[in-house]
């Protein structure tokens, strides 16, 4: 597993899209591939009032990540330091196996290329002490980007904090 972790807080999120537009920025993609993206959940009716939610769904960076397991040319990597799933583009002969394996749909076509692209956290970055792209431009600081345990128990201490909120009345 990945030694990373990117959290959402939903409740921030406005649904603004900046995350996708800086990644495939950073990352110079062409429209197409998105390696980060902003699922539109709703709307549905909370309390009479119709709220929609934003989901922002990238690459898990699986612990035993099936995309690698399927390239037959070793295109598809995890790097052992960290557990960082990327492409090795020189390797990659466009033949979208690893496409197929992910059940989440985290590879990407980039046609312009033949190529498979994906989401790595943006490990050039991290290499330099930076967090990712997206979570750099979030306009409302809904993404966090740090180590697995830390960024576990954030969620879990926010996720504390909404329940007693909402059981006070607060909510």
């Amino acid at each position: 597993m990945s030694r990373y972790h990117l959290a959402q807080d939903t409740r921030k999120c406005i649904g603004c899209h900046a995350c996708e537009v800086q990644c495939k920025a950073n990352k110079k993609l062409p429209q197409g591939p998105r390696l980060c993206q902003i699922v539109e959940v709703g709307p549905k009716m909370i309390s009479g009032l119709p709220r929609t939610s934003f989901v922002f769904m990238l690459c898990f960076h699986c612990e035993n990540p099936w995309c690698v397991a399927a390239c037959p040319t070793g295109a598809m990597q995890q790097r052992a330091s960290d557990g960082i799933v990327f492409v090795e583009h020189d390797l990659c002969v466009g033949c979208k196996t690893c496409i197929a394996a992910c059940p989440w749909g985290a590879p990407q076509w980039q046609p312009e290329l033949g190529k498979v692209v994906k989401c790595d956290y943006c490990k050039d970055r991290i290499d330099q002490g930076l967090k990712p792209a997206c979570v750099t431009t979030c306009t409302t600081q809904c993404l966090e980007f740090g180590e697995g345990q830390a960024m576990t128990e954030k969620k879990r201490k926010r996720h504390a904090e909404a329940v007693t909120t909402f059981e006070n009345g607060s909510f």
